[in-house]
């Protein structure tokens, strides 16, 4: 189980809340406004270091207090792991088992976790930087090292950028090519790798929810009738204009398709939540199979945009998941 027990202070709304949970099925019930929402954010927040709602600190540290926070007790499939969090004015800190950490990676290591809520869509109808994390969570956890390959990657990218915006020479540009190049590809091979695996479980899962084929194609963000390094020689002039880098792992993005048509475009929105719902619950499936224990799924308003049958079908598909649900 992924989460035994948690504690929260000055979180938002909650001054104070203390919980301990059940290995499979777990309901957050109470009024409108009582904190349900800030609560399932909390827990998130516990396992990526960050409101999946996109709020910064200030707006979640209770009105009249100077931080928030958070404590866990993680089942790693092993032991039990101790994880805390603490956020203010000075910045984040992150403890686990006692030692202090930096970054978030421990986090999502210890505590790894989905989020189904009512903005799901945006995986399928927003911008491409949403899909490309999603395909990252997933390789961070299959990949052995792929956090390494991707901080070299966007090291490499920012690098070059840099040069880029400085109207740096040829050869100066040609190192970080090198560089650029050689981690983008390992960035690009490690994502269809794990597409691979994941498009099975992608398959099965949309069909329970949607009743039709569901697939995704990966594009790899340049052409792929050229190498990356013949690419980035032949849009050299165009980058220089642009000072940033117009092709390569940093534009890739997934085209998920939907009954031979292409979701983003042709769907409803109730459509793309299902869609959405397909995608998250094939990842969880994937990283549960990998890591062989059970993740974390949070439910928040899984009801929104969706009529009774199709909420019966993503609860069964939920419950088939076998995983910790917290909603």
């Amino acid at each position: 189980m992924p989460l035994n027990k948690f504690t929260c202070t000055d979180f938002r709304c909650l001054a104070s809340a203390e919980l301990e949970f059940d290995a499979h099925y777990n309901l957050i019930f109470g009024p409108n406004a009582s904190g349900k929402t800030s609560l399932l954010e909390a827990i998130a927040y516990l396992g990526r270091g960050r409101s999946f709602r996109g709020a910064p600190t200030q707006n979640l540290v209770r009105h009249g207090a100077s931080e928030f926070v958070l404590f866990g007790k993680a089942d790693t499939g092993t032991r039990e792991t101790v994880i805390g969090v603490r956020n203010s004015r000075e910045g984040l800190e992150i403890h686990i088992d006692g030692e202090t950490v930096a970054g978030a990676a421990g986090l999502a290591e210890v505590l790894p976790l989905q989020i189904v809520d009512p903005d799901i869509h945006n995986l399928i109808a927003g911008g491409p930087a949403e899909r490309r994390r999603y395909i990252d969570w997933i390789a961070f956890h299959v990949e052995r090292g792929y956090l390494d390959q991707w901080r070299r990657f966007r090291r490499a990218l920012k690098q070059r950028n840099a040069a880029l915006k400085e109207n740096a020479s040829h050869d100066a540009l040609a190192g970080w090519d090198k560089e650029f190049v050689e981690t983008g590809y390992e960035v690009h091979e490690a994502r269809r790798r794990v597409l691979a695996i994941t498009r099975p479980a992608l398959r099965d899962i949309g069909a329970a929810l949607l009743g039709s084929t569901v697939d995704i194609e990966y594009q790899q963000g340049w052409s792929t009738e050229k190498s990356l390094a013949q690419v980035l020689t032949a849009g050299m002039d165009r980058d220089r204009q642009l000072c940033a880098t117009q092709a390569g792992p940093q534009r890739a993005d997934l085209k998920l398709v939907y009954d031979e048509r292409q979701a983003r475009r042709l769907v409803s929105r109730g459509q793309q939540k299902l869609l959405a719902c397909a995608l998250i619950l094939a990842a969880t499936a994937v990283v549960q199979s990998h890591l062989g224990r059970a993740l974390l799924l949070l439910l928040d308003d899984p009801a929104a945009e969706l009529d009774s049958d199709s909420l019966t079908r993503l609860m069964a598909a939920v419950v088939e998941l076998d995983c910790q649900v917290i909603a």
